[in-house]
Formats: C-alpha cells, structure tokens, sequence
C-alpha cells in the first residue's frame, strides 16, 4: 500500500483503523489503496504481491511469489479461505440496517480436465473466520454438511461448478447468492449479457481457465442485491446476472461488524481457484483495479520446464563416461518402475468422471498393500486402509483382480455408477485405478467397518489374513442405533431409486455392504452389481445375481432387476438387523429361513419374541414391530404387494400410516398348480415352501 489516508473517525471504527495502520507498517498492501474513516472503508488489490501478511489465510491458500492468491492448489479434497483481517463496520449500530456495499474481483478457476471440473468457490461475508469444521467438496469449505452452517451465519456468492441436487443446483455451471446455508436463494447460469450485441445473453464457462470480473453490489435501503460476472476485456454489463431484493440482516443478526474474503474447496477431481485482484468498499462503488498490474495465471508446463532446465544444468558439466553410466541406471530404474507401476488407459474413462489415482500414489497410501492395512477379504478381492500422501486423508482401497467374481464388468459398472453419485447414505467413491492384472477402487474410510460384524461378532471372514488372534469384540448396537441405521439405508436406497437422474437397482444389499463412519452414519456402498437405466423405461433381462437369501422370487424367472427386488433384499435387511439373525442359517441339508421364523411368531401375535435378545428388552415394542412388519411386507413374493422405498420412508418417519397384515385364504401349493409362472427354477433360490405359502396367505390393507 502506498498510503493510507485517515479522515476524522469515529471511536466505534476506532479499532478498524489501528488494525488496517498495523498491516500496514507490518508489511503493506504493495499498491493497494486502504481509506477508513467515519464510517467508510474501502480497499482493492491490484495483484497480492507482498499482501500475504495482510491477509488471514488458511487450509491451503497461499499467494504466491508473483503476486497470485491460490485458494487451492491442485490437491484432492481439500479447502482454503481467505479474508481481510479488519472487521468492516456493515452497520451503525448492531441493531441497525445493513448499509450498502460494493465489491469487485477478478478469479479464475483451473481445473484439471477441459471436460469436468471439481467444486466452486464464493465470496464471502460472515461475523467469524473460523471454518475449520467446514467440509470441502459441494459444502466449499463453509458448511460441516446438508443443511448445517457450524453454528454461524453467512452471505457468499457461490461460483459453482457442480451441480448438487441437495442444493437444488440449476446446472454444473452456475452463480447463485447463499443466506447462511448453500441452497441458493436466487441462481442463473454463468454468463452475462453483452451491451455490444443488443444485450444479447452469452454462456460462460466458470472452469476454462480464463480469468473473469465478477461485481456484488448491495443498497442498504432498498435491499437491492446486484451480482455481476463478465469476461475480461469486458466492460460491467448494464443488466446484472442477478439482481433481487435481499435482506442481509439475518447474516450479522446483532452484530455491526464482519469479515469479508473467499472460500473455496475440491472434491474428487483436482483444481485450483485463484484470485486474482479485489476491491470493496462501504457506502460507495468499490475502487478501480488497475488490470495492468495483473498476476499471471499459473501454466501447468512452467513447473516441467524449469526442473528440466536445471536438470539440464546440473548434468552438463558432468563427464562423458559418468553420464553415460548414469544413463544406464537411470533407464534400468526407469524400466523396472514403469513395470513395476504400470497402468491401463482406455477412451471410455474419460467421461466417468471420478479421479484417476496413481497406482503409485496407492501404493505409497498403503505401505505397498500390506497385510497390517488389509481391512477386509470377500469375493471381490481385498480392501485396505490407506492414507493419501497429499492431502493425509483415509481412504479405503479395494484392490480387484481381473479373473475375480467382480471382474471389468463390474469394475465398471461401479465406477459408472457410484462415480456420479452424492448422498449422506452412500460410500463416496474418490476415484480409481487401472493396472494390468487389477483393478482399485477407492473410497472414503469408514472407521467403524461393516455392519455384519456387529450383528454377527465371531462369524466367518472375521479377523485379517495371517492373523491368528480374535479380533476385539465390538460393541453392542442399541435399538436406537439400529432404527437409525435402518432409516439411514433406506434414504440412500430412495435416491438410488427415485431421486437421481437415473435409476439406479442395487442388486446386492446386505448387512455386509453396509458401512459405518466415526459417527456411526450408514452408507450403503459395493455397487458391483448394480444397473442403470433412465426413468421410465423398460428393464432388461439379465443374470440372477445377489445373495442367498436376499434375492427377490421374480427374478429367477423374469431375470429383470427392479427397484421392487432391491426392496425384497431391504426386507430381508430389516429383518435381520432386527433379529440379529442371518437370513439362511443351519448347517447341512436343514436351512432355516429367518423370514419363516418371523411369519410363525407373525401368526402365534407375539412378533416381538423374535427380537434380537441381546438387547434384554431395552427397545421400543412399537418401533420394533412397526419394522419386523415392514420387512414382512418388503419381503412378500409378490412384487405388486411390496411397498415402493418412497413409502418406506413415509412409514419409517411418521409421515404415514403403517398398513395392516392380515391373513387371507390363499394356498401356495393351489396357485403354483394353477399358475405356469412359477416352476421349479425357484426352488434353486433359499425360499421354502412354508414361507411362500405364508406370505401369498398376506395381505396388505392398502
């Protein structure tokens, strides 16, 4: 800052005044005017070089040498903020109006691929600074998750390129304005309109790499909100973008002062969000930015070609003979590297859309795959524990051979689908990889593993391969853990079924593919097998694939996977997390069907003796029979009769009546003879006779 100019001020903005004349003498604002006095303060940044001290950073934001602000860097899952550290008097006193204000900026956002992006960036005003329980990703580092502000209250214009269907999101390519929560109170498409061609509208894409001038304008009286985007080397359009009547008093509530700055965050995919010049002021437009004394946007080649250049000087003076043997094992190690990280590359991964991981990145992130990391082993392959040298996150790595049950097809399938999908209730896939003989996957890191262990401690596939000792034994799930765990499923299975953009069939739900994170939050994860198809078509036949137990009747006679037979599997679910019992259990020729147990003690009225006894009669009667019925009728034979997973989540949060169960005169052995859709192909799958006649004998008072 060349200098700052005080005017006659008032003790209220006292403190402003000292903390700006501290940054000041502390290091400067280099060109960047700072004026605060009465009740006015304004500044801009032509460029940040040597304004890192005067501004309070933190995650990953950075300036950089030549004067860029980095809100992140090319990093996965991560977040930075920026703001100035002066408070800006918003108000006259606390419980005054808020007055107007003026910003402008300039940013660009890069992304790592020309296609796809990661998450956005906003700018923010807000009483506090501390985010530091604010998750990345869609929440951009200002949200610790869906519908939750950490306990403080914001206003940012969100520059998004996601879109979020938790947030309502108009397109992967927008601006929105956010009151104290990311579901936007007005969006539009990124663009603007273009004085020069009759005010015409003309799209703009937020991740290009371009640098863009964004305007936020405020007028306290009316309430006005203006924001404003443009490319650059363009003039402010006269038509804002948005432009509606917003009230920010809810932002400060009784307080007169606040911080402004940016936010931003990725996901899976890497990016990096720059900003690139700002300025603001209360009470009047903000200052003019000098563009000519713009920071260069960073150019992914720069890095390569210095640490070329430098190899190259080093290695020059160095003489023949050296050089050439220093070849010779450079190419040796090379060679063995390459075999030893090798990967495979195809055209169709390119539009999938989850991050494409290194082999040797996961490598590294799990200590070479050893057995002390290994999580778990199944049909699949094995997972393990691994911890992103980067950004030290968790992760969980499941490594598939390619002649395993789970092959490329289904390698790709789940890539396909779980790829694009973003719920509370599903295991977020982070991204994947691709090498000869392989297969991997890899996840969020659920600390708290698999549900069948706590339903079944001592079964099969317990404990870590090569280790003898018994693992430690887990704790007891109460009721109320488990009616959550139940209504935490069932909300990931309705997106699946009806809330995303296509229908999503599961085809392999159990407790085993049911994960719990630090909190004990169910995500239903291992999309292995699952299909998609757009909504409102036909399904197409394909193998009978599941679980013993958990597979829907009509399935081994039609082939067709459905949201209904996915519904059978959840019914099966609940009553076994329920019971504490495994569907098909007995040893020989004898099997025992839980669903037979539960329709005997359905008919004798005493549903409640088949409760897991564990739990020593501390559960709720009411809520326990309500669920052990809806698996009874999720369960039924007959696919017209099972409710939808829309209606389950009516019955599970009180939003409407459970139907009743009541005995009708059906005989299964009479409607097998009279039917020619049953034939003996069904016997092949775990349902007994006792079971289907006792369930067809059901019917659901609608």
């Amino acid at each position: 800052m060349d200098h700052l100019l005080p005017t006659t001020m008032s003790s209220s903005f006292l403190a402003a005044f000292l903390l700006l004349l501290l940054l000041c003498l502390c290091g400067g604002l280099n060109n960047n005017l700072v004026t605060a006095g009465g009740d006015d303060l304004s500044f801009v940044f032509s460029g940040f070089a040597g304004a890192a001290a005067s501004l309070t950073l933190d995650g990953t934001a950075a300036v950089t040498p030549g004067g860029l602000l980095l809100l992140t860097n090319n990093g996965t899952s991560i977040d930075g903020h920026a703001f100035l550290p002066a408070l800006v008097p918003f108000k006259d006193s606390p419980n005054g109006t808020i007055r107007s204000f003026s910003a402008a900026f300039v940013f660009a956002i890069i992304s790592a691929s020309a296609d796809l992006s990661s998450d956005g960036m906003a700018f923010v005003i807000a009483p506090g600074t501390s985010f530091s329980n604010a998750a990345g990703s869609q929440y951009l580092g200002l949200q610790a998750g869906s519908n939750s502000t950490n306990g403080s209250h914001f206003f940012a214009v969100e520059l998004d390129t996601i879109k979020n269907p938790e947030f309502h999101d108009v397109d992967y390519n927008h601006v929105g304005v956010d009151i104290n929560a990311l579901s936007s109170v007005q969006y539009h498409t990124a663009g603007y309109y273009d004085d020069g061609d009759g005010g015409a509208f003309k799209n703009l894409s937020l991740w290009d790499g371009e640098a863009m001038q964004v305007w936020v304008e405020y007028d306290g009286k009316s309430t006005q909100l203006n924001v404003t985007l443009a490319p650059m080397g363009v003039g402010k359009p006269s038509k804002p973008l948005i432009s509606n009547t917003t009230d920010l008093s809810s932002v400060l509530l009784s307080a007169d002062r606040a911080y402004v700055g940016f936010s931003a965050a990725t996901g899976p995919m890497s990016s990096q969000h720059c900003v690139l010049a700002w300025s603001f002021a209360v009470d009047g437009p903000a200052p003019p930015i000098d563009y000519s004394k713009l920071p260069k946007l960073p150019n992914p080649d720069d890095g390569q070609r210095a640490a070329l250049t430098k190899s190259l000087e080093i290695a020059l003076p160095i003489a023949a003979f050296a050089l050439l043997f220093a070849a010779c094992v450079a190419v040796i190690l090379l060679v063995r590297r390459q075999m030893m990280y090798s990967e495979l590359r195809e055209d169709w991964e390119v539009e999938f859309g989850p991050h494409r991981f290194s082999y040797k990145e996961l490598f590294d992130a799990t200590e070479g795959f050893k057995s002390t990391h290994l999580l778990g082993v199944g049909g699949f392959g094995k997972v393990y524990k691994g911890v992103l040298p980067r950004s030290k996150s968790e992760v969980a790595v499941k490594r598939v051979s390619h002649d395993s049950n789970q092959g490329l097809k289904e390698f790709i399938s789940e890539v396909v689908s779980i790829g694009h999908l973003r719920h509370r209730n599903l295991v977020q896939l982070l991204g994947y990889c691709r090498r000869k003989g392989e297969l991997l996957l890899v996840y969020d890191y659920m600390p708290n593993g698999s549900l069948d262990k706590y339903l079944y401690y001592g079964g099969e596939g317990e404990g870590k391969e090569g280790s003898n000792s018994k693992p430690p034994v887990p704790p007891l799930l109460g009721w109320a853990q488990r009616l959550q765990i139940v209504k935490d499923v069932a909300a990931g299975l309705f997106y699946l079924h009806e809330k995303w953009e296509q229908v999503v069939v599961h085809r392999d739900i159990k407790a085993s593919n049911v994960l719990l994170d630090g909190a004990m939050v169910a995500h239903l994860g291992d999309f292995g097998l699952a299909r998609l198809y757009d909504h409102g078509t036909d399904l197409q036949t394909t193998h009978v694939v599941g679980t013993r137990g958990y597979i829907a009747p009509e399935l081994s006679r039609t082939g067709r996977a459905s949201p209904l037979t996915d519904v059978f599997a959840f019914g099966t679910f609940l009553l076994e997390i329920t019971c504490g019992r495994r569907p098909v259990s007995g040893g020989g020729g004898r099997k025992v069907m839980l669903v037979d147990r539960v329709l005997e003690y359905w008919h004798k009225g005493a549903l409640e003796e088949t409760v897991d006894p564990r739990l020593r009669g501390n559960y709720n009667a009411d809520e326990a029979r309500m669920v052990l019925t809806l698996g009874l009728m999720c369960s039924h034979p007959f696919p017209g009769e099972r409710p939808t997973m829309r209606q389950v989540m009516q019955y599970l949060d009180g939003d409407a009546p459970m139907p009743e169960l009541t005995p009708a005169n059906v005989s299964l052995l009479s409607l097998m003879q009279s039917q020619v859709s049953f034939d003996q192909s069904i016997l092949q799958y775990p349902w007994s006779v006792n079971s289907m006649a006792s369930m067809t004998g059901i019917s659901v008072g609608r």
